[in-house]
């Protein structure tokens, strides 16, 4: 079993490789595309991302967890790893909601139906 320790530098590891906002941008992409997830090409046209510069970015996210990759012949199509993700939710979520309920476990969990993320598209299918 993983000691606190190990738990905690993993999350802030985690938030760190979040803490860019095009990474952040493209996180809330891929759960908006889940579970199909999105090819490389449609990452950058919905993000407007220079391809080199998203290159960077896509590997910084699956290092820490964050998205999946899997090849298909030439094209590379990206998933949010909702495993990872989920983890630094029930991170927060213990310290936060449960165990001293310095805010409502109700108000954490709310549908987002107005807009899309900033600087995403709907996806049309």
């Amino acid at each position: 079993m993983e000691t606190p320790d190990a738990t905690i530098q993993r999350c802030a590891a985690r938030f760190t490789a979040l803490g860019a906002e095009p990474r952040l941008r493209i996180v809330r992409l891929l759960l908006a595309a889940h579970p199909q997830g999105l090819v490389v090409g449609e990452i950058q046209n919905e993000t407007g991302i220079p391809p080199s510069t998203l290159s960077h970015h896509l590997e910084k996210l699956k290092n820490h967890g964050l998205v999946r990759v899997e090849r298909k012949a030439t094209y590379l199509r990206y998933r949010a790893d909702t495993e990872g993700l989920g983890e630094l939710l029930t991170f927060l979520y213990a310290e936060c909601c449960t165990r001293n309920k310095a805010i409502e476990p109700s108000s954490v969990v709310q549908l987002q139906t107005s807009e899309p993320a900033p600087g995403s598209k709907r996806r049309k299918e």
